[in-house]
């Protein structure tokens, strides 16, 4: 792990303790999994986002896609092509 220092309100702070204190965990575990918790769902919205984005260009492409990919994302054949 990294250590990390951050700056928090008097009251929050005195707010974390007291829940950790019910918790029965440390401070930094409360941190860690808020944290966490934060990014999986900003994750989730951004992967959501970008499949309805490919959705919407669905039918846009070349028809023949599916049989070239490699030839249109990497700009080569592939070596399962027969």
């Amino acid at each position: 792990m990294v250590r990390t220092q951050i700056y928090l309100p008097e009251d929050l702070k005195l707010q974390l303790q007291a829940y950790a204190q019910r918790e029965d965990v440390p401070v930094s575990e409360i941190i860690r999994r808020s944290v966490r918790k934060e990014i999986s769902k900003k994750a989730r919205v951004n992967a959501g986002s970008m499949l309805l984005k490919l959705a919407s260009k669905a039918g846009k492409g070349p028809k023949d896609l599916s049989g070239n990919f490699f030839e249109y994302a990497y700009g080569k054949k592939s070596s399962y092509a027969k």
